[in-house]
């Protein structure tokens, strides 16, 4: 026969919210960060490969895109945390 639950069964655990939030803020960071730099090097791509712009250009629009990225991330979070 089957042994009984080591757990009271409808009872679940207690929920740390703390560390459910800095996780939560941690995989929205890398979310939105992860995104921006696929996007970066996807453009630096596109300016090397099709445009033909050349490798210090290529470069040179990966590290702009970035750091508009970071401050498009950073407008972004500001007006979230007024609602």
């Amino acid at each position: 026969m089957a042994q009984e639950a080591g757990y009271e069964p409808g009872k679940g655990a207690e929920m740390d919210y703390r560390e459910h939030q800095r996780t939560y803020a941690g995989f929205l960071w890398l979310v939105k960060y992860g995104s921006a730099a696929v996007i970066a090097i996807l453009v630096g791509m596109l300016m090397g490969l099709i445009v033909g712009a050349g490798v210090i250009m290529s470069v040179l629009s990966v590290v702009i895109v970035m750091v508009v990225a970071h401050f498009a991330v950073l407008k972004g979070d500001e007006v979230s945390m007024t609602h």
